[in-house]
């Protein structure tokens, strides 16, 4: 099963996605599943995983309910808000969807991003990671000394970095990303997604600009902590689906083998997200 680990729906009506505005004009409108339905055929993509993408429960639930009509959506990746003393019963909730996944922490968003090292959300991060469920983890580079200082905290957290944690793409920039990446992965409960690349670039981005970065990523992570995401419909931004794929299968043609290459494309993302629990 190839399986593209990342990537979005949304519904422009819904009025929860405060950072989809008007000046962002080839993401302002509705994405839904027959959108991508042409992409997932031409590049032999069986199932996708859906992830949140406004920081509401009514969205989670929105996806959810999407997700019950559409059988190329694996699961959802949804969102808790931890502020409230009911988490919880949140998530109880969500998980008696059985499409529901895991749920993302949306640290980039965060005025502070120090807010969770706390004790409330070290509590719920420690919950988390005992009852093993999978959470995304949304992270800039600038940030990644605060998510090293989690995992210090909580390091059986099994947690999986969207977006290689942003590196600055567009400079060039590889230090201290390198550097700190090479110490989350040393965490065995903490996997990579190898997506939203060409976002973080420069306009007239080229495949050997994100090589340093994937090839860094292998280093540390390896060929069963991976996984190939595509990001859209944010990935549009920069460019096309396929730009996504032939970026990724162009870095890895020489360094992966097919084994390796089918983990990335498909089995690490259905062993993170327990994806054969439901059968």
């Amino acid at each position: 099963m190839r399986i593209d680990a990342h990537q979005h729906y949304w519904d422009i009506s819904r009025d929860d996605y405060g950072w989809i505005t008007q000046d962002l004009s080839l993401l302002y409108r509705n994405f839904y599943p027959s959108d991508l339905k042409n992409e997932l055929f031409d590049h032999n993509i069986d199932r996708t995983i859906l992830v949140q993408a406004a920081a509401s429960i009514s969205e989670t639930e929105f996806l959810l309910k999407l997700g019950n009509k559409e059988d190329s959506i694996a699961g959802i990746v949804g969102w808790l808000d931890l502020e409230k003393d009911n988490y919880k019963e949140q998530l109880k909730s969500f998980q008696s969807n059985s499409k529901f996944l895991g749920i993302r922490i949306m640290m980039q968003d965060m005025e502070d991003e120090t807010i969770v090292l706390n004790q409330r959300y070290l509590e719920a991060f420690t919950y988390f990671a005992n009852i093993g469920l999978p959470i995304d983890i949304l992270v800039t580079h600038q940030q990644l000394g605060t998510l090293v200082k989690l995992m210090e905290e909580v390091p059986n957290l099994r947690g999986v970095i969207d977006h290689l944690g942003k590196p600055d793409i567009h400079r060039q920039l590889l230090h201290p990303w390198c550097e700190e990446m090479k110490a989350l992965s040393s965490y065995p409960e903490l996997f990579c997604k190898i997506s939203g690349m060409i976002t973080e670039s420069r306009p007239n981005w080229k495949t050997d600009d994100f090589k340093p970065y994937i090839d860094h990523i292998i280093e540390c992570f390896g060929s069963h902590r991976i996984m190939m995401g595509s990001d859209w419909p944010v990935c549009l931004l920069a460019g096309s689906y396929t730009d996504v794929i032939t970026i990724i299968e162009e870095s890895l043609r020489e360094k992966l083998s097919k084994h390796e290459m089918e983990l990335l494309f498909g089995t690490n993302a259905y062993e993170f997200y327990k994806l054969g629990e439901g059968d």
